[in-house]
């Protein structure tokens, strides 16, 4: 009865259907989408058994009668569960690239995605554009930001020319997507996948919004960090609180040795390049006439 109400209920005319096919008929492949709410889902197969599919599917052709899914997987899964025979379809010929493309903006569109689900879709795009493995892809934009940073000018012309093209291609992809820069998807949204697992898996299950989750990583002690994950998502703290709790965590430099705490924060400070940002430079040189002031008394009294 579910199957006959759904196809009753579909108006062909304003949602465009090419044809019906059928269901078993479409098969599915990665999609940029790998989480789905459990009770988001079981509200859109109530509505779709309520009032059938009122948006198709977006098929590719494979082969005789059969069909790849490229965008519409919640409303697949939906018509699954209510075991409908037939669904609605528009069929287009589209290649890899075009159909991962398709796929991600309309989840984009829908912000279906959550970042991290986002990055990896758009790492897949950049991959198939540049024809090159998905694992390759955040090394080139490091590589591409590390360059635009220095101002480096290549010598070897070839080297160069091909890192032009490179970097014509990728923003060609952000400029199709609408998304962010290049640049600041890899300054904001590649370090996302070197997260914590604990932490991955909380923002791929939209349990935690991911600048929360990036405070919370901040934590090196894996203990503390679990602990306060937990708490933020089962009190749903605010971003605010999540930071004043990481303040009173004790620091790690308390539990190390004077000798250690030197170690480390002359290794912070060759690396923070102080120097290079004028305020900065500003606020340190101060700090620095404090501690040669000190160095100067332990030099002239070293007994003390």
């Amino acid at each position: 009865m579910v199957q006959s109400h759904v196809r009753e209920t579909t108006n062909r005319e304003t949602t465009n259907v090419a044809e019906w096919v059928s269901l078993v008929s479409i098969k599915t492949r990665e999609q940029p989408r790998h989480y789905f709410d459990p009770e988001k889902l079981e509200q859109l197969v109530q509505s779709i058994a309520q009032h059938g599919i009122l948006e198709p599917l977006l098929v590719r052709p494979l082969q005789t009668n059969q069909y790849e899914l490229v965008a519409g997987e919640r409303r697949y899964r939906a018509a699954l569960k209510l075991g409908l025979s037939e669904v609605p379809v528009v069929i287009r010929q589209l290649n890899d690239e075009e159909a991962i493309q398709l796929a991600l903006i309309e989840n984009l569109q829908r912000e279906d995605l959550n970042p991290i689900e986002e990055t990896e879709g758009v790492l897949q795009l950049l991959a198939f554009r540049l024809k090159m493995p998905v694992q390759a892809v955040p090394a080139l934009l490091y590589q591409l930001k590390n360059a635009l940073e220095k101002g480096d000018e290549d010598r070897n012309n070839v080297i160069l020319n091909k890192k032009l093209e490179q970097e014509r291609e990728i923003q060609s992809v952000f400029q199709t997507l609408g998304l962010m820069s290049w640049l600041s998807f890899t300054c904001n949204r590649l370090p996302l996948l070197n997260l914590p697992s604990e932490i991955l898996d909380a923002i791929r299950c939209g349990k935690i919004a991911y600048t929360k989750a990036l405070a919370i990583a901040r934590i090196k002690d894996k203990t503390q960090r679990q602990t306060l994950l937990k708490q933020a998502i089962e009190d749903n703290l605010s971003l605010n609180q999540i930071r004043d709790s990481i303040k009173g965590i004790k620091p790690e430099l308390e539990l190390q040795s004077p000798k250690a705490i030197v170690t480390t924060l002359h290794r912070r400070l060759l690396k923070a390049k102080l120097w290079e940002d004028p305020q900065r430079w500003t606020q340190a040189q101060a700090l620095f006439s404090e501690l040669e002031a000190l160095l100067d008394q332990a030099s002239q009294n070293p007994s003390r």
